[in-house]
């Protein structure tokens, strides 16, 4: 992989006309050691988050010892780079068959349930292996109420009354116990966390059963752009949040138990960042040689907004409008869908033209792991960057809050 100083150093010596990847390995380091250095636990990294080798490679030499896995891809991802690393199978819904497989050949030995019949396929599997119960444990995730750019428990997740009879009946059949939640990705409430644990209180009490554990969870948020136009919304800090959650766990009589959290957001998304090319400018419209079918759902959806870095092309000599001066451009994708627009206009120097590179920041959480091959458009393209993102110059742009019309 080459290394660049910088991802504007990389734009000018490779002149891409494909997307690529900046990867920061220093960075992902740090953030994964300052979580791990404030939870009171156990950090099991969400793969779904940023599943690529050179992520999990990078975080195992980081100290990250335990892996939330979703799917027998992921078992093998991780595996692959971190042979010795804990897996915990922490999607609610799972085949029979990949139980087994998760049980037999990867000895993955903690799992999560939310309705009786996981319960049904877990002690069908269990008995045909011929499993010592005792040696799992099983954690019955809850359903929680909170504010997050991505609420998951409309999805997943026991209500109080049935995480009470779920535990009963693995208590029932010799399992180990736990109980989780998850609060949602970006959360955008600090008091999320709070709610959840009372509704845990709330099950355990009437549960009467033995817990080995609490899983906490992900949702802790990562820092992205803001529309300067706009009032920056009052979110607490992580450092914040941590030392919240820290006395919530307290308070709520948690403390006395191993606990477990699944970040993914907070330690990947600084970690990369993503260089497109303006392919066509259109008026007020942006071409660029990426969209929402390969990096930027986040920026379809509307919920994150990016910050961008604008690198003009030196070889464009000619160019129009005042550089000071930022205006909104709609930014189209790559592909022939007519979907492929961002829902957001990026606000940049009024003179990008065809041909000029965007920089866009904190791209490292989700955008990689959710890009396809519609169309022919596959970014696969990476480079290792030293600076931060955040230490370079300002960036001139965002996604901005605010709606634009054609």
């Amino acid at each position: 992989m080459q290394i660049f100083e910088t991802a504007r150093d990389a734009a000018l010596k490779l002149r891409p006309d494909d997307p690529v990847y900046c990867f920061r390995p220093e960075v992902l380091k740090a953030d994964a050691r300052d979580f791990m250095g404030q939870f009171p636990g156990k950090t099991a990294y969400a793969v779904k988050t940023n599943g690529e080798k050179l992520v999990l490679k990078t975080l195992a030499e980081a100290g990250v010892e335990a892996f939330d896995v979703a799917s027998p891809a992921e078992f093998a991802a991780v595996r692959s780079v971190a042979p010795n690393a804990e897996m915990l199978y922490m999607h609610p819904v799972k085949a029979q068959s990949d139980i087994r497989l998760a049980l037999e050949e990867y000895g993955i030995r903690v799992i999560v349930v939310d309705h009786e019949d996981e319960v049904t396929k877990l002690i069908r599997v269990v008995r045909a292996l011929d499993i010592d119960p005792g040696s799992l444990t099983v954690f019955v995730r809850i359903q929680t109420k909170g504010h997050a750019a991505y609420e998951l428990s409309k999805k997943f997740g026991a209500g109080p009354a049935q995480a009470v009879e779920l535990l009963r009946r693995l208590d029932r059949h010799g399992y180990k116990l736990g109980l989780c939640f998850h609060v949602g990705s970006q959360i955008q409430d600090p008091d999320t966390y709070e709610r959840a644990l009372a509704s845990a209180d709330w099950v355990r009490g009437r549960a009467g059963v033995e817990l080995a554990a609490l899983d906490v969870g992900g949702g802790f948020p990562a820092e992205y752009g803001h529309d300067p136009n706009r009032k920056k919304p009052e979110m607490p800090s992580l450092d914040e949040i941590m030392a919240r959650l820290r006395a919530d766990i307290v308070e709520w009589g948690f403390d006395d138990m191993p606990l477990v959290a699944e970040p993914g957001r907070v330690i990947v998304a600084r970690a990369f960042s993503l260089i497109v090319r303006v392919l066509l400018r259109k008026g007020r419209r942006l071409y660029i040689n990426d969209g929402i079918w390969a990096s930027l759902s986040d920026s379809w959806t509307g919920k994150i907004t990016l910050p961008a870095r604008f690198i003009p092309d030196p070889a464009i000599r000619n160019r129009n409008g005042n550089p000071e001066k930022l205006v909104p451009f709609k930014v189209c994708g790559a592909t022939c869908d007519s979907v492929d627009i961002l829902s957001r206009p990026f606000w940049l120097p009024e003179t990008v033209d065809t041909g000029d590179w965007i920089e866009i920041g904190h791209i490292g959480a989700y955008s990689l792991s959710l890009r396809t091959r519609f169309n022919g458009f596959y970014p696969d393209t990476f480079v290792e960057v030293k600076t931060p993102f955040d230490a370079g110059s300002a960036p001139e742009g965002f996604a901005s809050l605010e709606t634009m019309a054609d």
